[in-house]
């Protein structure tokens, strides 16, 4: 396996024929892996098993089933030469539902892990979130605002601002039907239109109170987000509730917090 990655990423004379080489050599051991796992799994099988050694035999059988797939994966990525699309890549044995995720920034610029999606008021509160399944941000726009103006009083909603990422013409057009200011700076050069749209000061002002999202995503890492623990993708989701909620519980508290010190600092003028 190191020795086809080198190949892979290294460069030179005959390249080609060296990853080929490397990831021949390397199939043919995986092949004899696979040969004897299956024939052990097999001579398992032809046993009682306790409901422990069930679940154990269970478990192996998972990992073969990967190992079929990493096969199958080099031979037709070293050998055929066939791109392979990202849904059908595996980032992590353990969480498979692990994704490759694009930052868009200079470091680092790829993380694995999973999107999590939020949406916050003007006092820092999540009013809700999503854990994001694949890299399609416009398409989470209209369920999200849907939500928001279902789930809020009437009215109240005056204004909605988006990352870059979630931009787009019908999203934005959509949008401004139903909510005063929609504030979605646009991917790319802008038009006349858009510069116009851009210099409105209210617009600008939305625009700049944006950028406290970065922090709310700041304290959700401190609230335990930056890593979790748990196992499987259900306990993760489950994980990623408990921090919103204890989020949320840290904001009120603080301001309940806020409001008593105003409270006894008038107390004591009195």
């Amino acid at each position: 396996m190191r020795a086809c990655s080198r190949a892979c990423k290294g460069g030179g004379a005959n390249k080609q024929e060296r990853i080929i080489h490397t990831a021949t050599h390397y199939l043919a051991k995986l092949y004899q892996l696979e040969e004897k796992l299956s024939a052990t799994l097999s001579q398992i099988k032809s046993h009682p098993l306790s409901p422990k050694q069930v679940f154990e035999v269970r478990n192996i059988s998972d990992f073969h089933d990967l190992l079929i797939k990493h096969i199958f994966l080099i031979s037709d990525r070293l050998l055929e030469g066939r791109k392979i699309p990202a849904g059908e890549k595996l980032y992590s044995l353990f969480e498979q539902h692990t994704e490759w995720v694009t930052k868009g920034k200079s470091r680092p610029n790829v993380e694995l892990g999973r999107r999590l999606l939020i949406a916050t008021d003007q006092y820092h509160l999540i009013h809700h979130y999503k854990v994001m399944t694949g890299g399609n941000e416009c398409a989470e726009v209209i369920p999200l605002t849907d939500h928001l103006l279902n789930t809020l009083p009437v009215g109240s909603l005056a204004s909605i601002s988006f990352d870059r990422g979630f931009s787009s013409i019908e999203n934005r057009e959509l949008l401004e039907l139903e909510i005063p200011t929609v504030v979605m700076p646009k991917k790319g050069k802008l038009s006349q239109a858009d510069r116009e749209r851009q210099r409105d000061k209210k617009w600008s002002k939305l625009a700049h109170a944006h950028s406290a999202v970065e922090s709310n995503i700041n304290a959700l890492e401190h609230h335990g987000l930056d890593r979790c623990p748990d196992k499987g993708e259900s306990n993760y989701k489950r994980y990623v509730g408990l921090g919103v909620l204890s989020y949320n519980i840290h904001r009120i508290g603080a301001h309940l917090q806020e409001q008593e010190r105003k409270a006894q600092r008038r107390r004591a003028a009195a």
